[in-house]
């Protein structure tokens, strides 16, 4: 498998999210045209509820598709929970459909920033961060591009070790993705 045959679906919270990983998923050598957004929520109600709604239709779509060369990434904030709560609440989810658990050989990646992607963001523009704190949005969402870029290099095996947890969690779910050697 080359990453230029790979299609990859993407569920998350909100558009600094989605350009993140847009950014990214670029930055590893994913193709644009290879790269399905999933809607963002309208504004009305909860886009970590969205996330998990949407959650359980697009495990079914790709479990329905998994013959083909796909993928699907979850990005979801922690917000003040940890990121193993959010992962159990996928599982949940799943096993309360009668779904089986996401499974390792599944090619279902989720990453969760603690508190929030602007955790993150922060930390790649060379900030210390902690994961309690709420940090400030970029005024522009496309400002985290040369710093996400950086981060393709660097994830999963070149981070430093002084980076938040869950983006070092992140990057071990980036492995579910990555084409086998």
């Amino acid at each position: 498998m080359t990453k230029r045959n790979v299609r990859i679906t993407v569920l998350c919270e909100d558009l600094q999210q989605q350009v993140f990983v847009r950014y990214f998923l670029i930055g590893c050598g994913f193709h644009k045209r290879k790269l399905r957004f999933l809607p963002l929520p309208d504004g009305k109600g909860s886009g970590e509820q969205y996330v998990r709604n949407q959650y359980l239709e697009q495990v079914r779509a790709y479990r329905s598709k998994k013959a083909e060369d796909i993928c699907l990434i979850v990005l979801i904030d922690a917000d003040t929970q940890t990121v193993q709560d959010r992962l159990n609440q996928f599982d949940r989810v799943l096993e309360e459909n009668s779904q089986n658990k996401r499974q390792d050989d599944e090619r279902i990646a989720i990453f969760v920033p603690k508190r929030n992607i602007e955790t993150w963001i922060h930390y790649l523009q060379g900030e210390t961060v902690d994961e309690e704190t709420a940090y400030k949005k970029l005024p522009q969402e496309s400002e985290c591009k040369l710093y996400v870029e950086e981060l393709s290099d660097r994830c999963p095996s070149n981070l430093d070790e002084n980076a938040p947890s869950s983006l070092h969690t992140a990057c071990q779910e980036w492995q579910r993705i990555l084409p086998p050697n």
